[in-house]
């Protein structure tokens, strides 16, 4: 049941120093001229303006301002592509190998020049730091930005000159090369710029985010959620929690998806500003990951979650996610993408399509996905995957190369491994985009990674499992509800009556948690607390170590954590 206090901009103080609006400040802070300023930052962002304003305000403050657009230092167009493009995925429309190397393996500056002797060379766009200087700024827009520009089609891909982008290049080269470069810079940058408003840019010094940063690695908090239209997309989230009511759908939560999230810092929306969570890991991946996590998956965050809403929308495609080996000898992922549905909120009659029926003919399934894809054949595609009831508050585990899929009606909250971007579809229902085009089937990649052992009575008994109990004290219990040996990661539930508080240890390992039933929890540690409303998400960094969780009323949440 839903419970009230959704908040969609949770904010956290900046450690330090303030949250400065404009360029006045950051320009007279800056030291005494020659010097050269870099100010990088992403492909997506509206360089010659902002360019163009820095600049009206340097040249206040400095008698010469002269400006070089790192876009006139990047290899040809087509050097760029055959330098980014995988022998594994050459022609692929929909997929790449991720991008591998850095961003100045895209670049062919040779020369460098000075800055003017009374004056300012403004260094700016992707690779600015690359570049000799004597401050760097970086100026960052969230990726949601970027992908929908690339969708609307008015934004470029890193190192494009002219034309529209796709959102292909953007995923899987331009992300994975800016994200490296951007780790790189975190622990040297002096100022940190959001500019999803240009006319009002906020920042905070290169000291204030690091501050920050180690601040929130140390006590449980929330990223920024962010959801998405989908053509399948549901409305529960705009009709419960009251988030995007004038959107087509609701259909992607984005809770916590560690590629794209962001946390808010800040007082208020007047001044605030949002830095990547991956930067938060990047620069303290231990008291955030733990060091067991942290040696295994690098700087990489592992677990996502996130919401599927199709109530009143569509239902999903059926698909599979890429066996680990193709995950990493393909895609470049190192590590791949195991699922688990929990059914959130449900109605009677709803169905999660997962797993094989007993002895399913392969070849009649690929036959008939294949019509469908290339000749808009329909087909039941129950007549090869088994369909369940859609039970509330059970949980589905998804291993990789299992079909499944959630249908019309139920809200379903994903509990994942990270990598996000790999749905290999058998069917997807003749479905159409906006612009009337059968959106992507990919059975060849679909089939290459089915898992035909996943089928007949062994799919409920293995991935549909019963609550097993762990812990228990006075009002509350803890209970494991899935766990399978190829997945890395588990779930748990803690139910607590009214008033009830539960002791919880990190144990060396971050905490993820999702209030799925009453009105909120209230989360204790290091002499801080933390409110968690119905729906929204948290992170406990695995440094925390001990704290409690306490609810006002009957409430039951769910937890992912790598033990």
């Amino acid at each position: 049941m839903t419970g009230p206090g959704y908040d969609p901009s949770p904010r956290y103080p900046s450690v330090g120093g303030p949250v400065t609006t404009g360029w006045d400040g950051p320009v007279a802070g800056l030291p005494a001229a020659p010097l050269t300023l870099a100010v990088d930052g992403p492909a997506t962002q509206d360089w010659p303006r902002l360019a163009a304003d820095l600049a009206e305000h340097l040249r206040a403050r400095f008698p010469g301002v002269e400006a070089l657009d790192t876009a006139t230092l990047f290899a040809p167009w087509e050097t760029v592509v055959e330098r980014t493009t995988s022998a594994e995925l050459p022609d692929d429309p929909d997929f790449a190998r991720l991008a591998e190397g850095t961003l100045a393996d895209l670049l062919d500056a040779s020369e460098h020049p000075e800055p003017p002797a009374e004056g300012v060379l403004l260094v700016h766009g992707p690779g600015a730091a690359l570049l000799p200087h004597d401050v760097l700024w970086y100026a960052d827009r969230p990726k949601r930005c970027a992908e929908a520009e690339i969708t609307a089609g008015t934004g470029r891909n890193l190192g494009q000159r002219t034309g529209a982008g796709t959102t292909r290049r953007l995923f899987y080269v331009d992300w994975p090369l800016l994200d490296r470069h951007r780790d790189a810079l975190l622990a040297r940058v002096d100022r940190w710029v959001d500019v999803q408003d240009p006319d009002v840019p906020a920042s905070v010094d290169g000291a204030t985010l690091r501050r920050t940063a180690a601040d929130l690695a140390a006590r449980p908090f929330r990223t920024r959620p962010f959801f998405n239209s989908t053509s399948w997309g549901g409305h529960w989230a705009q009709q419960e929690l009251g988030v995007n009511p004038d959107a087509p759908s609701t259909a992607l939560g984005y809770e916590l998806i560690a590629p794209e999230s962001g946390v808010l810092l800040g007082d208020g929306p007047e001044a605030q500003v949002e830095i990547p969570f991956a930067a938060v890991v990047a620069l303290h991946p231990t008291e955030v990951l733990g060091a067991d996590v942290h040696e295994r998956f690098g700087t990489s965050f592992p677990v996502r979650f996130d919401y599927l809403d199709t109530v009143g929308g569509g239902s999903l495609s059926v698909h599979c996610h890429p066996q680990p080996e193709y995950m990493s000898t393909v895609f470049g992922w190192p590590y791949t993408q195991h699922e688990t549905y929990y059914v959130m909120e449900t109605s009677g009659g709803r169905s999660i399509y997962l797993g094989l029926h007993e002895d399913v003919d392969v070849e009649a399934f690929h036959a008939e996905a294949h019509a469908a894809a290339h000749e808009a054949v329909p087909f039941d595609i129950t007549d090869h995957v088994q369909e369940h009831p859609a039970t509330a508050h059970q949980l589905y585990l998804v291993p990789a190369g299992t079909p499944h899929g959630s249908g019309e009606g139920n809200v379903v909250l994903e509990i994942s491994a990270t990598p996000y971007l790999y749905s290999l579809r058998f069917y997807d229902w003749l479905r159409r985009d906006a612009a009337g085009r059968q959106r992507p089937v990919h059975v060849g990649h679909a089939f290459r990674n089915l898992d035909t052992t996943r089928q007949g009575k062994a799919v409920h008994e293995q991935l549909i499992q019963d609550a097993r109990p762990q812990r228990a004290g006075e009002g509350w219990r803890e209970e494991l509800i899935g766990a399978l040996p190829e997945m890395f990661f588990e779930v748990r539930r803690l139910a607590l009556d009214a008033g009830a508080s539960a002791p919880v240890r990190t144990g060396g390992s971050f905490h993820v948690w999702t209030v799925v039933e009453g009105e909120a929890a209230v989360f204790s540690a290091g002499g801080r607390t933390h409110r968690l409303a119905y729906a929204e998400t948290m992170v406990v960094p695995a440094a925390v170590g001990g704290y409690t969780v306490e609810a006002a009323g009957r409430t039951r949440l769910v937890q992912a954590l790598v033990p």
